[in-house]
């Protein structure tokens, strides 16, 4: 999703994406590429959720699915956008986020 979301932008600029392209090709080049992680998200939750027999809560799922959303995004700005840096205020979230992992697992 981080790609389908961001990457357009840089596909403008690496000249792969017109700058001058209709939003309608920019919105269907970015669900094309949000359909590929939905694909494994849906199974993911599917068979992760207890109700199904998997081992976690639906909170569990979501602040799972918000880590790595997360933790991703990170990357994929300090890697393919160079200009945007990583700052103390971003790692305290991190931290923050490392938290809610631990208390939404807590007994």
């Amino acid at each position: 999703m981080t790609f389908a979301w961001y990457g357009h932008l840089k596909l403008t600029e690496m000249k792969i994406l017109p700058a001058n392209a209709p939003l309608y090709v920019v919105i269907l080049l970015s669900w094309a590429m949000a359909l590929m992680e939905y694909m494994f998200m849906v199974p993911a939750n599917r068979y992760g959720f207890r109700g199904n027999g998997g081992a976690f809560s639906l909170m569990q799922l979501k602040i799972i699915q918000e880590v790595i959303s997360l933790t991703v995004f990170t990357v994929f700005t300090v890697v393919c956008f160079k200009g945007e840096p990583l700052e103390w205020n971003h790692l305290a979230a991190f931290f923050c986020l490392i938290l809610a992992v631990f208390f939404v697992f807590m007994k």
